[in-house]
């Protein structure tokens, strides 16, 4: 399938987003980006990027985003966070999803692709996570990852050619939120939660911008979902040691209770409710630290794609190389 119209990028601003838009003028295609309205968009202007402000809160912002000749829709706008209760989570991830894909359906776009979260799976069960298996978010933001999911499926009923895709912890260059941010800038943290042999499933941003337009080609994507996931699982302690071998930072090696760490992430939420900011250690997220964490990439490997990084410990060296790099730049 080739798209020669616009490819719009709900989410733009956002670190996935913006990385995907790089990926896909890389490519020569031709982009529309958008977000929520922004004073600056320097970062678009010199991609020669159309940026048009919308809010999917906000359903009379977005038939706009579908003038002209748009033939492809990547959907990565939605809050990403622990924090967030449900009923705030709702209108952007799950009537978000419902404004932008009734829209898709009625331009008739010939390809929708739906950038969702490995959260709707829940907690580890045992065994790797697969595509088909069962959906027991355990938190606020799965369930709402989960929702927005169901509204895409409904679509594909309705003729929506939609492809889901889950990535997993996300990290990468710009990582600023989210679990990634630990293995993607230097940070402070002096201790390892708990053994530190509990074993993760990450991606780096580049990855999923690839598999997201790589999958967007194949016909016989539509209808599925698809895990975007390395697969190299290290455990905490590695991935923690390797951030800061990466970023120059002294490694962690206090090993920290569990229980202790939801007494932290507790008193750093109520600290972050009363200053407005998302906490950098979110209760909800300590849960997930207790088993292994891992997402089979077997599915989308059998279609051919090739990862850019598919091992954790090599892409966190060349990560190092990219900081220093940017660290020399004059600012």
């Amino acid at each position: 399938m080739d798209f020669p119209g616009t490819t719009l990028v709900t989410g733009a601003a956002g670190f996935m987003g913006s990385h995907l838009v790089e990926y896909l003028i890389g490519k020569g295609c031709k982009v529309r980006a958008t977000a929520r309205p922004r004073k600056d968009t320097s970062f678009f202007d010199k991609l020669g990027v159309e940026y048009v402000p919308a809010d999917v809160t906000q359903p009379e912002t977005l038939p706009r985003l579908f003038d002209g000749d748009v033939d492809r829709v990547f959907h990565l706008g939605a809050i990403c966070n622990f924090s967030t209760p449900y009923e705030r989570l709702y209108p952007t991830n799950v009537a978000g999803v419902e404004h932008i894909t009734s829209l898709a359906l009625k331009k008739g776009v010939k390809r929708y692709i739906h950038v969702g979260s490995t959260s709707v799976y829940g907690g580890y069960r045992g065994t790797p996570f697969i595509e088909d298996s069962m959906r027991a978010p355990q938190d606020s933001y799965g369930r709402s990852k989960r929702d927005g999911e169901d509204v895409v499926w409904n679509r594909l009923k309705e003729g929506l050619p939609a492809v889901i895709t889950r990535p997993c912890t996300v990290y990468g260059p710009r990582c600023n939120d989210g679990a990634g941010k630990a293995f993607s800038r230097p940070t402070a943290i002096t201790a390892i939660p708990g053994s530190g042999r509990q074993r993760l499933s990450n991606i780096r941003a580049e990855d999923v911008a690839a598999a997201v337009e790589y999958l967007s080609r194949l016909d016989a994507a539509v209808g599925q979902a698809y895990n975007l996931s390395e697969g190299y699982y290290p455990t905490i302690e590695e991935a923690l040691t390797l951030a800061s071998q990466t970023f120059g930072t002294k490694p962690p090696t206090l090993h920290l209770s569990l229980w202790l760490v939801k007494i932290v992430a507790r008193i750093d939420g109520y600290l972050a409710a009363k200053q407005g900011r998302i906490p950098d250690l979110e209760y909800d997220a300590v849960q997930y630290l207790y088993n292994d964490y891992i997402v089979d990439n077997t599915k989308l490997i059998k279609t051919g794609y090739h990862f850019m990084y598919p091992d954790f410990r090599g892409s966190m060296q060349q990560m190092g190389r990219w900081y220093k790099d940017q660290a020399g730049k004059p600012k």
